[in-house]
């Protein structure tokens, strides 16, 4: 429990004018100066921490002990239980007696004020398509970059800064069905940037036997652009955007930079962001080959890619 804005001492305050009293002699009144307060304080203190010892000395709840008016324990019940039966704030105050205020305040403390709060929670709607490459997820991170270690590595926010180095922009690509990922490293998060780490995304999955039909991105501009537009068009490839203020669409590629940034941009204390950089392809390999995934039955991603049985 916090102090007052006009309270004079602190929990540590109380211990050191009782302190002055019992442990150095001081007269309760010389304490008292000392501390800022009146005599009488002092000796409330003093008899609390007789009664009680130090845990006495601690802030004490202002509520009074007894309130006559306080509804009852059964009236709150009686109100609540209206009330998940939909009943708005009028009929409960005639029903039970009681003013539209008290029911406005016990509804209230019980999180149930508005009746949207009653609605159960809609269950959450996850997708999976039916084969690897029939959709493939894509967002851009932006990231800091530094010539020294930061405040991640060494604790400290006021020294390890590296003023002016710029950003870099992590644009990466996982797919929807088997959750293989890949990222690449840009200057920006423009149209040419994003187009590019497609196509490297799109020979990467070649790579494994995996033909990408469609990618789903968001409305950034890069997306949006005509260079962007023209290369899904000449590798066949349908583009899909999310609904504007949605990004829970792109849920997929969301959760994979939070495991990213966790597990291989906040992981260790790089020296540099060049050093960060260069660990990103080994900590792909790591999360595709390697890493067991909980959507998938702790298996990694790479395990659901026809024709790879022995992991």
């Amino acid at each position: 429990m916090n102090n007052h804005q006009n309270a004079r001492l602190t929990v540590y305050g109380r211990e050191l004018l009782v302190r002055r009293v019992v442990e150095h002699g001081l007269r309760p009144s010389e304490a008292a100066q000392a501390a800022g307060v009146s005599t009488r304080t002092a000796y409330k203190w003093l008899r609390r921490y007789r009664e009680g010892g130090r845990a006495a000395l601690a802030n004490r709840s202002s509520r009074p002990s007894c309130c006559p008016h306080a509804i009852s324990a059964g009236c709150r019940e009686r109100i609540i239980a209206r009330r998940r039966t939909r009943q708005c704030y009028h009929q409960i105050s005639q029903a039970l007696g009681v003013g539209r205020a008290t029911v406005a305040r016990v509804l209230r403390r019980a999180g149930l004020n508005r009746l949207a709060d009653l609605e159960p929670a809609p269950a959450p709607r996850r997708y999976e398509h039916p084969h690897p490459g029939a959709l493939v997820h894509l967002d851009i991170k932006k990231l800091g970059r530094f010539q020294r270690p930061g405040h991640r590595a060494t604790g400290d926010r006021q020294a390890g800064h590296s003023a002016g180095a710029g950003w870099e922009y992590v644009h990466v690509s996982i797919d929807d069905h088997s959750r293989i990922a890949t990222a690449s490293i840009h200057a920006d998060e423009r149209a040419g940037s994003a187009w590019r780490a497609l196509l490297q995304a799109v020979r990467y999955y070649r790579r494994l036997g995996v033909r990408v039909e469609r990618v789903l991105t968001d409305n950034g501009a890069c997306y949006r652009s005509r260079g962007f537009w023209r290369l899904c068009r000449r590798l066949g490839i349908r583009h899909k955007r999310t609904r504007p203020y949605t990004p829970r669409t792109n849920g997929k590629a969301e959760r994979f930079i939070q495991t990213a940034l966790r597990e291989w941009a906040y992981a260790r204390a790089y020296q540099h962001s060049e050093q960060r950089a260069r660990h990103l392809p080994y900590w792909l390999h790591q999360y595709n080959w390697h890493r067991p995934h909980a959507s998938l039955g702790k298996r990694p991603p790479v395990s659901r890619l026809p024709g790879v049985n022995n992991l």
